[in-house]
């Protein structure tokens, strides 16, 4: 599959990468530090070596983003129209893990992806939102960060957010945001709770490498689509 990955290179976004490379996928990052993707691929380039029937080994005299068949790497800004038009050009489908960074990031550049994907015929998009807008079990009208069960004095966040959800909500695209709740650095259990639009009874955490698989698997898993999905252990 053709996928755009936006936050190639953040805390989750840098886990799909490596899963969408390593199972062949053709893959097309939107990043602002070209270095700081090597550095990264630089980690796990022996495992695409293995992974790949185009690749018979890595030479570090060259940047490794430049040895990926298989990867397609766009320098530029996710805030900039033209470059996310450029990024999502013959794509499949988009997964976006970014964050807020305490900006207005996803309030600014859901809207324009939603339409350039809506003029290009894309409609299968995989966000990872925060378990903050998620809908409260205790009070079902609510989102979590608005009703007693959030502890966050802060709802800068959620409210960026909730933002992005509603507007993939109303976009008409085949949309999923995964909604993890704490999310402490680590790797792969395979060992969570998912469920549709409330956070799983009593999770109170899960890593980043279990968030970035299960929103990679979600482009082969149709049962979230449409929905948000809580993730915990």
């Amino acid at each position: 599959m053709r996928i755009l990955l936006l936050g190639a290179t953040g805390r989750v976004g840098r886990f799909v990468l490596q899963y969408a490379l390593q199972d062949g996928h053709e893959v097309t990052v939107l990043v602002r530090s070209l270095d700081k993707l090597n550095v990264q691929l630089a980690e796990y380039a022996e495992d695409l070596v293995d992974s790949s029937k185009n690749m018979s080994a890595i030479n570090h005299s060259l940047p490794i983003s430049e040895q990926i068949p298989s990867l397609r790497v766009i320098v530029g800004d996710v805030l900039n129209s033209s470059d996310l038009y450029t990024a999502l050009d013959g794509v499949q489908a988009v997964i976006s893990t970014l964050n807020t960074d305490k900006t207005n990031t996803l309030s600014v550049s859901t809207p324009m992806i939603a339409e350039l994907m809506q003029k290009q015929s894309i409609a299968r998009i995989i966000t990872v939102g925060t378990a903050g807008i998620l809908q409260s079990r205790i009070e079902a009208d609510k989102y979590r960060y608005e009703s007693s069960e959030s502890k966050r004095k802060s709802t800068r966040a959620a409210e960026e957010h909730r933002m992005m959800y509603e507007t993939l909500r109303d976009s008409g695209l085949d949309w999923t945001v995964v909604c993890p709740t704490y999310l402490p650095d680590g790797d792969y259990t395979g060992v969570y709770r998912d469920e549709q639009d409330v956070l799983p009874e009593g999770g109170a955490s899960i890593s980043t490498g279990d968030t970035a698989y299960f929103t990679y698997q979600q482009l082969s898993d149709p049962r979230y689509i449409g929905y948000r999905v809580g993730l915990a252990y």
